[in-house]
């Protein structure tokens, strides 16, 4: 694995858990020898993160949609930066450059984020390993609802099986790189 994808948040979130999560994990991808890829800002956990990474010497590739570069919250010391049109062109370039995915705690874009890129690997449109880093158990309530959503008949138990979790970065790490797609990994309804 060389590049993961980190969706991660425009704010910092309350108290410093979740700088302190940002920055461990940044370290860490950068003295494991691994690429950031991420949403180019360099404000909130993301500017976290990216600074974190830069500082261990680290590879950290942003992308960003024109409109926010231009509000200048576009992080200028990074590795590489894409600019593009959209949103919709963000995911798509984020998903290009990642051999795998991590979502750090954050809010509607990382949750959305980490959804789609979650049901492409359901559907089989990527076979990349999906994580959240669950600092503090933050997604302890959604991982809770994944559960519920297998009792209820809405998911399959190998889709829910995608979702990896871990509290620390390198023990995250280490499920992200065991992990391996099933081999009928393609939608299927729930039995």
């Amino acid at each position: 694995m060389t590049s993961l994808c980190v969706f991660c948040g425009s704010n910092t979130g309350r108290g410093p858990r979740y700088v302190d999560g940002a920055r461990r994990l940044g370290r860490h991808l950068a003295e494991e020898g691994i690429a950031v890829v991420y949403g180019g800002a360099s404000v909130g956990t993301m500017g976290t993160l990216a600074d974190a990474a830069l500082e261990a010497r680290g590879t950290v590739i942003g992308v960003i949609p024109r409109e926010q570069a231009g509000q200048e919250i576009a992080h200028q010391g990074l590795t590489e930066l894409h600019v593009v049109e959209s949103m919709h062109e963000r995911k798509a370039k984020m998903v290009e450059l990642a051999g795998g995915f991590i979502a750090l705690p954050g809010g509607l874009g990382t949750l959305e984020e980490f959804a789609e890129v979650l049901t492409w690997s359901q559907l089989g449109i990527h076979s990349l390993p999906t994580g959240l880093l669950d600092t503090d158990g933050y997604y302890g309530h959604f991982l809770a609802f994944l559960d519920h959503a297998v009792i209820e008949g809405f998911l399959r138990q190998g889709d829910r099986d995608l979702v990896l979790a871990g509290q620390d970065p390198a023990e995250l790490l280490d499920a992200l790189r065991a992990w391996a797609p099933a081999g009928d990994q393609q939608w299927q309804p729930v039995e």
